[in-house]
C-alpha cells in the first residue's frame, strides 16, 4: 500500500520523472496533432472556391489570426465573420450561381443595330445622331450595358474600335445634363452643387490622350454643357485649373496622374464622392513612373466597391473602368486588386477574370530572344483592315522613299514615326523642300504648340505629321490613312501601337516600314511575333509594286 501511494505521489508531482514526462509528451503530441489535423480539414472545407463565393476575395483579402484564434478575412465585420461559418454550397447550388452569371453575360447585345438597344437616355441618343453616331461598334455594344449594370470592367479591343465612347456613354447616362433628368445642382447652383462635387475621374498617361478624351466629351455634351467636364493635364497652368475647378464645379475631370494627384493632395480637388474611376491606357499607367501618383488616386477617388465601409464611410462607392488595346496579366492582377469582381469586355465577348490564366514565363537561358514577344491581346489590338508593307533602301534615301510612298498611295493624312526627337526637324525640312507640307510633334513643343500642330493636321493644313513614340498612344485622327516607320520600332508591342493610328473605326489603312538591308531580320521577327504578313514592296513610276522578296520572307517566317 505504501509503495502504491509513493508511485501515485511521484506521478502527480514528480516533473523530473522520465516516465511521467514521456507519457505527458506523447499525450500532448497526440492531442496537438489531432487539433492541427481538424483545423486543416476545416480550412480546406471553408475555402471560398468551395463555397462558390467570387474568386477575387480569395486572392486579394489575406487572412489573419485574431486574439480569439479565429480566422478572420481582412476588412470583414464581425457579423460577416459569423456568416462565413455557414455550411458550404452544394454542387447543385454552385451550378445555379454559375448559370445565373453566365446568363447575365450571354444576354449582352453584342451586335446592337442602334444605341437605343443599349439602355442609354433618349437625349443622349439624339446628341449621338447629330454627331453622326448611329450604330454602336461591337465593343460599345458589349461594354455600355455591362457598365450600366454597375460591373467593374476591363475594356479591351483593337486600337480605333471606339473604346472611349464605350465608357463615355454609360457615364453620361448617369452624370451630367444628358442623363435625361435635371441635376440637383442645375436647379439652384447652390450648396447642392458643392455637395455633389466631382462624380467621375478619367486618368490618361499622356497629355495628348487626356486632351483627346476631353474633346470627345465636349463633342457629345455640346457647346452649352462644356463646363461639365474639365481638363487637368500636366504642363498647363495649375493656378488657372484650380480657379476653373472652383468656378465651374465640373462633374467630370480628365487628366494625367501627376496633376490629378497634385490637386488632390492640395485639397483643391475633392473626389471622395466620385462614382466612376476610369483608367485609360491602363497598361501604361501601371508603369513605375506613375506608381506613387496611382496609389494616391486609388486612395482618394471614391471607395472600392465592397471595400471597408467603416474606415471609408465618407467616400462613395466607385465603379472601376480600365481601358486598353492590350491587357497583359499585370492589368488583370491590378483589376482584381483595385476592383470588385471585374469582367473582361471585348468585342462580342465578356468573360470573368478568374477564367484567365497567367502568361507563361520562359526561364530558359535563351529566353531573351522571346522577351519582346507580345501577348495574344497585343496581336488582337491591331485593327483588322490594315495592310503591312516594308521597303528596303539606303539610309540617305529614306525621306525620298517616304515622299514617293505618299504620292503612290495618294495618302492625305500621314503619321511618320521616328525614335529620336532631334531628327524630326530635319525630316520635316526635307519634306517641305520636296513640296510636302509637314510638321513635327513632340513633348518639348509645349501644350500650345502641340495643340496648334494637331489642329492643323486634322484640318488638312499639314499632310505629314512627323513624331516620336509620344503619339503611338492616344493620338486619334480617324482619317489617318498611312503610318510610316521611318525608324524601326523597338519591339512588336510598339509596332502594334504605332500601326493602330490608322485603320480606325473600321476604315482601311496602310503601314509601311522603311528599313535598311541590315534591318530586314527585324521585320521578319515582327511578322512572326505579330502573326501578320508584312509584304516587301517598292515604289516605281508612282505606283506601289510588290517585289519577289515577299515569297522569301513568308517562307523564312
Amino acid at each position: 500500500m505504501q509503495s502504491l501511494v509513493s508511485a501515485k505521489f511521484l506521478l502527480l508531482v514528480g516533473e523530473s520523472f522520465p516516465v511521467r514526462r514521456a507519457l505527458l509528451n506523447s499525450r500532448f503530441a497526440w492531442f496537438h496533432s489531432s487539433v492541427q489535423c481538424m483545423s486543416q480539414i476545416n480550412r480546406e472545407s471553408l475555402t471560398l472556391s468551395s463555397i462558390g463565393v467570387k474568386s477575387e476575395q480569395i486572392e486579394i483579402e489575406p487572412k489573419i489570426i485574431s486574439k480569439s484564434n479565429k480566422v478572420k478575412p481582412l476588412g470583414l465585420a464581425s457579423s460577416e465573420v459569423l456568416n462565413s461559418k455557414r455550411k458550404p454550397f452544394g454542387i447543385g447550388e454552385k451550378k445555379i450561381v454559375r448559370a445565373k452569371e453566365k446568363q447575365k453575360i450571354d444576354n449582352a447585345p453584342f451586335a446592337a443595330k442602334s444605341f437605343s438597344e443599349l439602355g442609354i437616355p433618349e437625349v443622349l441618343i439624339e446628341r449621338l445622331g447629330k454627331e453622326g453616331f448611329n450604330v454602336p461598334t461591337d465593343v460599345q455594344s458589349a461594354a455600355v450595358p455591362t457598365i450600366l449594370k454597375n460591373h467593374d470592367v476591363i475594356i479591351q479591343s483593337y486600337t480605333g474600335s471606339g473604346k472611349t465612347l464605350a465608357y463615355l456613354l454609360p457615364i453620361l447616362s448617369v452624370i451630367g445634363p444628358l442623363r435625361g433628368e435635371i441635376r440637383e445642382c442645375d436647379v439652384d447652383g447652390g450648396e447642392a452643387g458643392k455637395k455633389l462635387g466631382v462624380e467621375a475621374v478619367i486618368v490618361a498617361p499622356s497629355r495628348e490622350l487626356g486632351m483627346q478624351i476631353v474633346r470627345e466629351f465636349e463633342r457629345i455634351l455640346g457647346v452649352d454643357n462644356k463646363k461639365v467636364v474639365q481638363q487637368l493635364v500636366g504642363g498647363a497652368n495649375r493656378t488657372r485649373q484650380e480657379e476653373a475647378l472652383k468656378k465651374n464645379k465640373p462633374a467630370i475631370v480628365v487628366g494625367t496622374p501627376g496633376r490629378i494627384a497634385e490637386l488632390s493632395a492640395s485639397g483643391k480637388l475633392r473626389t471622395h464622392g466620385c462614382q466612376y474611376l476610369v483608367l485609360d491606357e491602363v497598361d501604361e499607367l501601371l508603369s513605375f513612373n506613375f506608381r506613387e501618383d496611382m496609389h494616391r488616386l486609388l486612395e482618394h477617388v471614391g471607395r472600392r466597391s465592397g471595400g471597408d465601409l467603416k474606415s471609408n464611410a465618407k467616400k462613395a462607392e466607385r465603379q472601376l473602368i480600365m481601358v486598353s488595346a492590350t491587357v497583359p496579366f499585370s492589368v488583370v492582377r491590378a483589376a482584381k486588386s483595385w476592383g470588385s469582381d471585374p469582367l473582361l469586355v471585348q468585342a462580342k465577348k465578356i468573360v470573368p477574370l478568374e477564367t484567365l490564366s497567367p502568361e507563361p514565363v520562359n526561364l530558359s537561358p535563351n529566353s531573351s530572344s522571346n522577351s519582346t514577344k507580345p501577348s495574344k491581346a497585343v496581336v488582337e489590338s491591331l485593327p483588322p483592315a490594315l495592310k503591312h508593307y516594308y521597303c528596303v533602301v539606303r539610309l540617305q534615301h529614306k525621306v525620298d522613299t517616304l515622299r514617293r510612298c505618299i504620292h503612290a498611295l495618294d495618302a492625305k493624312f500621314v503619321i511618320v514615326f521616328m525614335n529620336h526627337t532631334k531628327q524630326l526637324k530635319d525630316v520635316v525640312f526635307k519634306l517641305e523642300a520636296r513640296g510636302v507640307k509637314a510638321a513635327e510633334l513632340h513633348g518639348d513643343l509645349g501644350k500650345l504648340g502641340r495643340s496648334t500642330t494637331l489642329k492643323k493636321f486634322k484640318n488638312g493644313e499639314v499632310r505629314v505629321l512627323v513624331t516620336n513614340e509620344l503619339s503611338a498612344r492616344g493620338l486619334d485622327v480617324a482619317e489617318c490613312d498611312l503610318v510610316v516607320n521611318l525608324d524601326l520600332p523597338t519591339d512588336s508591342i510598339h509596332y502594334a501601337h504605332r500601326a493602330g493610328r490608322t485603320g480606325r473605326l473600321g476604315r482601311k489603312g496602310t503601314v509601311l516600314t522603311i528599313c535598311e538591308e541590315s534591318e530586314v531580320f527585324v521585320v521578319r521577327k515582327l511578322q512572326k511575333q505579330l502573326e501578320i504578313p508584312i509584304t516587301c514592296c517598292d515604289f516605281v513610276e508612282g505606283k506601289l509594286l510588290v517585289t519577289e522578296e515577299e515569297t522569301t520572307l513568308s517562307s523564312a517566317s
